[in-house]
């Protein structure tokens, strides 16, 4: 395959993919709910990927745009090739490519890719002289399937937090999983029970927002996709049992200088904590109920944030304890100091909630926005009184809640740009709407024959 005419990555990427014997490319994109696409082409197409794109229906991907305005181009980034550790056991292969979605009556970025509201997110933080670095902590259910091979609220094991086999019986899973990430470029830090039972979470290593949110992506499909293999079926909905803990995407931040500092270390600081990163944890404090329909975009994301499941919901931040919405973890070196937003759950579109927590956290930055002590004490024993003489308010209770928060903050919703922002709360709306009309069977258990 010639790599005449194309970027070094480029190349570099055609030669692996006759050395990897791959037959296929998947060419992947994330809509605006963050459900991942992919156009499948045969790998003698990667050099007509690279140099002219592939073009595709848009008007068929939810909240794109209009039949009319159907055309869009997908223009792939090299940087992202990997081969699908699942397809290696035959004697040919298939990789994929994450693309960047254009607007091929322009020829400009197309405004409702989440990927470019996250790379405007990154630009912005790149003129105040900032890259932005991103570790998130994705946690997963393991389900059993029934007979016909659908998913189930049934686990496999009675496991607890950092259990071992016998009672950690997902362990090997785990194991394939860990193995099918490294294979596709992972750095896994470690993998471990997590406190419901069925419940797991695999940590990686942090890296550039953009390249973190592509892997946060590229993590739920390996995810899946292996679990299927064990007959299980992997889901990353927040709550899906009742009255147990739920599954978070705890995001980890910090803001380093042009010339390799971390911008957020202050030796001096009783938290190690600079004036800078003080301001950024005010803005994502300031935009918290606004970034929360960004970053927990369901109905049942509301059914993990509330008090007595670790799920933080008290506005505020700590230095100590998990029931603020942002920690201050330990760091062992300057360059790992951070803060620890704790709310965002693994069913956001990763693109659209690191560009609403960024942006806010520059708008606070910009603002010279000032954060309150941390609280030191275990803010879910506290009373209603005393929350409020400590000033501490609470995410929505709802996504009604979070929407209307949404539409109120003019910072969230420039970091969305007009486009994604509409197509959102529409979609939201209107996925709220369909909850407050329909009738569980919490209610027809409780009333039906009471009444």
């Amino acid at each position: 395959m010639t790599t005449e005419n194309l970027s070094e990555e480029a190349s570099a990427v055609l030669e692996a993919i006759d050395e990897e014997n791959v037959d296929f490319l998947r060419l992947q994109f994330t809509d605006i709910l963050g459900t991942v696409k992919n156009v499948s082409v045969p790998a003698d197409q990667a050099r007509k990927a690279f140099t002219e794109g592939i073009y595709f229906d848009g008007s068929s991907i939810n909240g794109f745009v209009r039949i009319q305005e159907s055309d869009m181009r997908l223009d792939p980034d090299p940087s992202t090739f990997a081969v699908l550790p699942w397809r290696t056991d035959s004697d040919s292969a298939a990789g994929r490519l994450i693309c960047d979605v254009i607007d091929t009556s322009t020829g400009e970025p197309f405004s409702g890719d989440p990927r470019g509201v996250l790379k405007r997110a990154i630009a912005r933080a790149e003129e105040m002289g900032y890259t932005v670095n991103v570790a998130p902590e994705p946690e997963f259910f393991l389900f059993e399937e029934d007979e016909d091979g659908r998913a189930t609220t049934k686990t496999s094991d009675a496991g607890g937090y950092f259990d071992l086999a016998p009672k950690d019986l997902a362990s090997d899973v785990r194991r394939d999983i860990i193995f099918g990430l490294e294979e596709m470029g992972f750095d896994i830090e470690a993998s471990h029970h997590e406190v419901a039972r069925g419940q797991h979470e695999i940590n990686f290593t942090y890296d550039d927002a953009l390249s973190t949110a592509d892997n946060v992506a590229t993590f739920r499909a390996v995810v899946r996709a292996i679990a299927a293999e064990h007959d299980l079926h992997a889901t990353f909905m927040p709550k899906p049992i009742p009255r147990i803990n739920g599954s978070g995407m705890h995001t980890h931040m910090s803001l380093f200088t042009e010339d390799g500092e971390n911008a957020f270390h202050d030796e001096d600081d009783e938290f190690n904590l600079s004036d800078t990163a003080k301001s950024y944890l005010a803005g994502i404090l300031e935009h918290a109920p606004a970034i929360a329909a960004v970053s927990n975009p369901t109905v049942n994301s509301y059914k993990r944030l509330v008090p007595g499941y670790e799920a933080p919901v008290y506005v505020a931040w700590s230095d100590r304890n998990r029931s603020a919405l942002i920690r201050k973890p330990a760091a062992r070196t300057p360059a790992a100091s951070r803060i620890e937003a704790r709310f965002p759950d693994p069913s956001c579109n990763p693109y659209l909630a690191f560009a609403a927590l960024i942006h806010a956290g520059l708008d606070g930055i910009e603002n010279g926005l000032e954060c309150d002590d941390p609280i030191r004490e275990n803010i879910y024993e506290f009373d209603e009184q005393k929350r409020e003489e400590y000033g501490i308010t609470t995410l929505p209770s709802n996504l009604g809640e979070a929407i209307d928060a949404l539409e109120a903050d003019d910072v969230i919703e420039d970091a969305l740009g007009e486009h994604v922002y509409e197509n959102f709360v529409e979609a939201k709306t209107q996925e709220y709407d369909e909850f407050r009309v329909d009738v569980s069977d919490w209610e027809l258990d409780r009333y039906l024959e009471k009444f």
